[in-house]
């Protein structure tokens, strides 16, 4: 019988060991992220694609069911998600995702928050009182949450804590020699100046010393109107940006009937993992976003 119970409890033990976590990811950057300090000790799902606006999701019954068998959930925050995270949570019933819980972990709580206001008058359009969420167009961003995100995975499932540590360790190496790369070769972007359809890239121009003068959407949130877009052409038709900037799930056309107008080139940057056919994970997700910009304005 002794003989019996060590075998059942060595077999459990085995068990628990090899079980991988359910992590929910609010977007794909940290699904991503997830993948590379988890590795095959998780299993990482996105709630939203890349030609999705997070802002903007139905709390539809599967995301409930992934929430609900979740064991990890992690967003970006700033409130990035409240028309719908809320409610996937609620209805998910899983206790030990909620907030304040292990189990639940905002991203942007790990860096500097940039353009947080005490001004919460929502005719101002789409505003985040605790700060711009898009955090991960900043790769120092992704390197302060991958060690929030390891120390968590190691509270949450202690026995695989070696693995966790040696993911983040090997990731953070890989990260920082690519960074390195990246700012080696944006270096002719600094001081160019970019019209942005949406404040999604504040973190990205802040890195590159980019410029964001202007927005295509005169009240964030709210698409492009044409006295706006008319405005623009008016400022900006003889010269003063080099470059505007949206992202895959916007609508090209007040970009693009700027560029016609002023001559100021139009791009799309994927905003984060899967927004553009090169950008298949986080290393690739810069290298396409530097690429683009260089070869548009690098030069000019």
């Amino acid at each position: 019988m002794r003989r019996f119970m060590l075998t059942l409890l060595f077999l459990m033990a085995s068990v628990t060991a090899s079980a991988e976590l359910e992590i929910f990811a609010c977007e794909p950057e940290w699904a991503a992220l997830a993948d590379e300090i988890g590795g095959d000790l998780v299993t990482s799902y996105s709630a939203t694609t890349a030609l999705q606006d997070p802002h903007y999701i139905q709390a539809r019954p599967s995301l409930i069911a992934k929430v609900r068998k979740a064991d990890l959930v992690i967003c970006s925050g700033a409130q990035l998600e409240i028309g719908w995270l809320p409610a996937l949570l609620q209805k998910a019933n899983n206790r030990k995702v909620l907030p304040g819980n292990d189990g639940y972990m905002e991203a942007s709580s790990y860096v500097i928050r940039l353009d947080a206001t005490a001004n919460l008058d929502r005719a101002r359009g789409d505003i985040h009182p605790q700060g711009n969420p898009h955090i991960q167009t900043d790769p120092h961003n992704i390197s302060a949450v991958a060690r929030a995100l390891s120390e968590r995975l190691v509270k949450i499932d202690s026995v695989n804590s070696e693995a966790y540590e040696t993911n983040l360790e090997q990731f953070l190496i890989r990260w920082e020699q690519a960074v390195s790369r990246w700012e080696d070769r944006a270096e002719p972007l600094r001081g160019k100046r970019a019209i942005t359809h949406h404040k999604s890239w504040v973190y990205l121009l802040r890195w590159l010393g980019i410029e964001e003068v202007e927005h295509l959407e005169a009240i964030p949130g709210l698409p492009p109107t044409a006295t706006h877009l008319g405005k623009l052409t008016a400022e900006f038709g003889s010269g003063g940006a080099d470059v505007i900037i949206r992202s895959p799930y916007q609508h090209a056309k007040p970009s693009e009937w700027l560029a016609e107008r002023t001559g100021i080139p139009a791009i799309i940057l994927p905003l984060t993992v899967g927004g553009t056919e090169g950008a298949t994970d986080l290393f690739a997700l810069f290298d396409d976003i530097v690429g683009r910009l260089i070869e548009v304005v690098g030069d000019a």
